[in-house]
């Protein structure tokens, strides 16, 4: 069993993910539902969960105020949340799993199933809140870090260590400084929106480039990039102005 506590301040909320989780995961074990944050901050330390359900926007203190509250967290997180496109966006950049209200039964138990299989993983867990608090804190800011999901697992990686990312089906190739590649279980067009306001462009349906790392373009139809490491990259002629307009 999966010992879990449900944190969310509207009750029907509540109520509705507890018998969601009775119905289709029973191996979940609901030890508490807390209306606060300070009540969850209550029975985390009383209770010692594996698996907390979080909900992002709450009165007093949110969710992400709560888990700075606490010295060392040692339980899966699920965050809960209506629409807060930015609340969303750090979430994905941190690799983090969250469910969108109302919650849809299949994804609930697909973000249970993974919760179970990365438990006793409490130090890539730290790094990823790590990535998702200064997300928070920098909503303007360039930040350092982004988490990459694999098939293994996350990888913590440098933003300035990317040179390029290559579309795959449903897959994206990142291409390092060093010649190392990885392969990531998001879409481009997920990349895409993650690096959103840091110094990426989509110059292809296929690509997008990293603008510091670019060492020349050469012209054609759509033309191509020449990277800081040798490699090329190709420009569709749909995104060549949108790229020619960076560079003046």
């Amino acid at each position: 069993m999966i010992r879990a506590i449900l944190i969310d301040d509207e009750k029907h909320c509540r109520e509705t993910l507890s018998i969601q989780l009775e119905r289709y995961c029973p191996e979940v074990q609901l030890l508490a539902q807390c209306s606060s944050a300070a009540e969850g901050l209550k029975a985390i330390r009383e209770q010692k969960p594996a698996l907390v359900f979080l909900d992002v926007e709450m009165p007093l203190m949110n969710g992400f105020d709560m888990l700075q509250q606490l010295p060392e967290i040692s339980f899966e997180i699920i965050f809960t949340t209506g629409y807060d496109a930015y609340a969303i966006k750090a979430i994905r950049f941190s690799a983090l799993d969250y469910l969108l209200k109302p919650i849809d039964k299949d994804e609930l138990q697909k973000a249970v199933a993974k919760a179970r299989h990365q438990q006793d993983q409490s130090t890539i867990l730290t790094q990823q809140l790590s990535v998702l608090m200064e997300k928070l804190a920098n909503k303007q800011g360039i930040l350092q870090k982004i988490a990459l999901p694999t098939q293994t697992g996350f990888e913590l990686v440098p933003l300035e260590s990317i040179l390029k990312c290559e579309s795959d089906s449903n897959y994206t190739h990142i291409y390092l400084k060093g010649g190392r590649k990885i392969l990531v279980s998001r879409t481009l067009k997920e990349i895409e929106e993650l690096l959103e306001g840091h110094p990426f462009l989509r110059v292809h349906h296929s690509y997008i480039a990293n603008l510091n790392e670019i060492v020349r373009y050469v012209r054609g139809e759509g033309g191509y990039l020449i990277m800081s490491d040798d490699s090329s990259v190709m420009v569709s002629r749909s995104r060549k102005d949108s790229l020619l307009k960076i560079f003046g």
